[in-house]
């Protein structure tokens, strides 16, 4: 009798194998890097089906016959492109400002792009979230059309990582996890097909506030940007999100209400900063979003037009935390794109 489980190591799944008898770990055979799912045991008790999405795959199904170690791969999605000369997922470090090992997964443009590569440094929300090895959808475009190479890191209070590391970016500790994102700009710096004079930063909701930091404090070290539905000034946005999330969110990033951390997020915020935000960015919003209110992307979006700062406003009127209509999702999939062939891939 076996039981099969899966572990999150960096990110990446592990299928394990137990004897159920003997207690000991069988081996297993080597899957590809990327993200496990779906475990069920057939019937003969010797095959287990699962699913696997990687840099390659958007998700398909495979059986282990855990009696031989063969794997068989069951399905094959379409993805309208070949992928088989995609790169896998690449699980890279790099150490933090206080000598923390941060990571996270590179995904390297095509053998046909030459020289250094350019690099979008694409950060997940949550921010208690963990970028994983996924297929990367449109984003394949940048990467194997544009030559872009993408990054996806794990900055400090992503989950995944323990307890204490999801907490080091709580309250006051903020902007730890922008510094993270400063010491990848350095580690970049020393990979010998990366460019380190073209980079830029996008990301979702915490991404988008991520993103508007990194173009606040670190503007000179990048050359745009992308914030889609962040909060522009965490002050604002606690004050503004709809009530029911209100004191979940202030766990996170503080009390607004207290004196001594409203005078912290309101010093921190790039809102209240956005005279140092010099590099073009396009922000994106939902007029109807719930969690992120769009004044938060209306008011950074004023201010950058009015000091002169390049900046290109995507606000759609039928959308809320993200776009979900095809049409709208693909208005801002151009946009983007036309965005990074101006400012980045030249």
């Amino acid at each position: 009798m076996w039981i099969a489980y899966l572990s999150n190591e960096d990110g990446i799944s592990k299928l394990h194998l137990l004897d159920a008898v003997t207690g000991k770990e069988q081996p297993v055979p080597v899957l590809p890097v990327g993200v496990v799912g779906g475990l069920v045991w057939h019937r003969n008790n010797r095959d287990l089906g699962f699913s696997i999405s990687s840099a390659k795959d958007p998700g398909d199904c495979y059986s282990l016959d855990v009696t031989t170690g063969n794997v068989e791969r069951w399905t094959a999605s379409e993805t309208a492109v070949n992928t088989s000369g995609f790169h896998e997922a690449e699980l890279v470090r790099w150490k933090s400002f206080d000598g923390k090992s941060i990571s996270g997964f590179l995904y390297r443009p095509p053998a046909k792009f030459t020289g250094k590569r350019s690099v979008l440094i694409d950060i997940h929300g949550g921010p208690e979230g963990q970028s994983r090895p996924d297929f990367l959808g449109s984003e394949n475009y940048y990467l194997n059309e544009l030559g872009i190479a993408i990054l996806l890191p794990n900055v400090r209070g992503s989950t995944g990582y323990g307890k204490d590391f999801t907490k080091l970016d709580n309250g006051f500790l903020r902007e730890g996890s922008y510094k993270d994102i400063n010491a990848l700009i350095d580690w970049i710096g020393t990979q010998p097909d990366l460019d380190a004079d073209r980079i830029a930063v996008i990301g979702g909701s915490y991404g988008g506030h991520m993103v508007l930091a990194i173009s606040t404090f670190y503007s000179d070290r990048i050359r745009c940007s992308i914030d889609i539905v962040g909060p522009s000034n965490l002050v604002t946005f606690l004050e503004n999100t709809e009530a029911y999330r209100r004191d979940l969110r202030r766990v996170e990033y503080g009390d607004e209400r207290d004196p001594k951390m409203r005078e912290f997020l309101e010093r921190i915020a790039p809102m209240n900063n956005v005279e140092k935000i010099k590099k073009p960015m396009i922000v994106v919003a939902g007029k109807n979003d719930p969690r992120v209110p769009v004044s938060e992307s209306d008011q950074i979006y004023a201010a950058l037009k009015k000091q002169g700062t390049p900046v290109w406003y995507v606000k759609a009127n039928d959308e809320g935390h993200g776009f979900q209509k095809k049409a709208n999702q693909d208005f801002e999939f151009y946009a983007e794109a036309e965005f990074l062939q101006q400012y980045l891939s030249k």
